[in-house]
């Protein structure tokens, strides 16, 4: 497939063409932005934190999400925060995964430029 601009690139979907039962990731921002986004980012789906903690209802099964603040990526004199998430699915074939992750990943993307 070409874009306007030329050939497209590897990994430049917007999405993972799948996903696993469980994974980590580094997300680029703050405990607070998290929060500010994931309501958004679950949609309809029933959600309950506890402290550092979600469990998502996502029918017929469940994500339960873990994160933890770590320490900044400093490159020269940029800083940027870290948020390592930690997602495990249950009860969910990769059908629903996909499909539940193309919305998370789509409310959790930030632009740039």
């Amino acid at each position: 497939m070409c874009w306007r601009s030329g050939p497209r690139l590897p990994g430049a979907e917007a999405v993972q063409s799948s996903y696993a039962e469980s994974f980590e990731r580094d997300m680029g921002c703050t405990e607070a932005e998290w929060l500010g986004w994931l309501p958004a980012a679950v949609g309809a789906c029933v959600w309950h934190r506890d402290g550092t903690q979600a469990m998502v209802d996502i029918p017929p099964g469940r994500l339960a999400l873990r994160w933890e603040q770590r320490p900044q990526r400093v490159i020269a004199l940029m800083r940027m925060p870290v948020l390592r998430v930690n997602f495990v699915f249950s009860g969910l074939d990769a059908a629903q995964r996909y499909s539940f992750m193309k919305r998370f990943d789509l409310y959790m993307q930030r632009g740039g430029g």
